[in-house]
């Protein structure tokens, strides 16, 4: 005879975990079609959203229904008929507020991504990068630059998560001791035009490859840092700019492997002058594993591009390797951690 077993709390936790990827692909759906924004101005009915969003309004409203189940929307009323509003949950789904995760959402659910997490199985089974398995052996950063709208959606979502991480930053570490201020691999400049405004009287540089910094002069402008900021094209495997006091790597060891990272932190010291300092931005694993967060992003790193993430001790040996010696780690909050290390001779 065969005993059922009601879920229970235990169930009910793990049934949410198995289908996780439900609630990312409703989310990213909501935020492609720019739901939350326009529920930023107050309540409205699921046939107003369709218009506004061109879509089929009976399908809509079930996905509405479904995101009220998530915590993101809730039920309301417009003008005596049923609508939906915003919770403070889904208020981060905005692009206009502080902590937005708008283009995360925005990002996440790209079939090229999701795909790459489909192959989990067999990186796990093989050790080859789902992508490139996917791909004919192409790496993700190759193939985003043949395809500009993907590399901007992804840039995007790096600006957010930047933006957020910038924040806890500079609150947590002076920046204002240098003059000179490199952000190697700084994108759209969100990270830097942060750094530049904790620190007035020091100039910066944002240096990325050419078709990522071509958005990053109005970001600086509008920061109000342009007049202190130089933006610069290349590629970080062959010259990093020389000349200055720090430099900056916010979440690009994590893209690459040991031997690659290790080139990038040796393309720094070859530009850095003595005693000049790195400040590396990124997660850190806990030697118990218990950091959630850290560990699906070294998932993230193995199925799409082939980086980790690293312990303190794997970050302290490759960051030796690189001709740094490490001085201190401050957690800044959010899961994120910078590790300050200073150039030494070889």
């Amino acid at each position: 005879m065969i005993r059922h077993i009601a879920p229970g709390p235990d169930g009910d936790r793990l049934r949410q975990l198995v289908n996780g990827y439900q609630g990312t692909q409703a989310i990213h759906a909501a935020v492609t079609l720019g739901v939350p924004d326009l529920l930023a101005g107050g309540a409205r009915t699921s046939a107003d959203l369709a218009g506004r969003t061109g879509t089929h309004e009976p399908s809509l409203y079930r996905l509405l229904r479904a995101l009220i189940g998530l915590g993101i929307l809730a039920e309301a009323q417009v003008d005596g008929v049923a609508g939906f509003e915003l919770t403070d949950l889904g208020r981060l789904l905005r692009q206009d507020v502080p902590g937005s995760l708008a283009g995360w959402a925005a990002f996440v659910g790209r079939p090229y991504h999701w795909e790459a997490w489909g192959g989990l199985l067999h990186t796990v089974r093989t050790g080859e990068m789902a992508f490139a398995a996917q791909h004919g052996g192409e790496g993700v950063w190759e193939w985003r630059e043949r395809h500009p709208e993907e590399s901007r959606i992804f840039d995007r979502a790096m600006s957010a998560v930047a933006a957020s991480v910038a924040r806890q930053l500079v609150e947590g570490y002076d920046f204002s001791r240098f003059a000179r201020i490199a952000d190697i691999g700084g994108g759209e400049g969100t990270l830097l035009a942060a750094v530049l405004a904790s620190a007035p009287a020091s100039e910066g540089l944002v240096f990325d490859l050419p078709h990522v910094v071509a958005r990053a002069p109005d970001r600086l402008e509008a920061a109000g840092v342009a007049d202190r900021a130089r933006v610069l094209g290349g590629s970080f495997f062959e010259r990093v700019p020389d000349g200055y006091d720090a430099y900056v790597l916010k979440s690009i060891l994590h893209d690459w492997d040991d031997p690659s990272s290790t080139a990038i932190l040796q393309a720094v010291h070859r530009a850095a002058e003595p005693g000049a300092t790195v400040v590396i931005v990124e997660r850190i694993i806990a030697e118990d594993g218990s950091s959630t967060i850290a560990v699906m992003s070294d998932l993230n790193m193995m199925v799409a591009n082939g980086g980790r993430e690293r312990t303190m001790g794997e970050w302290r040996t490759l960051i030796g390797q690189g001709g740094f010696e490490t001085t201190r780690a401050l957690d800044i909050g959010l899961g994120w951690s910078a590790i300050e290390a200073v150039r030494r001779d070889r």
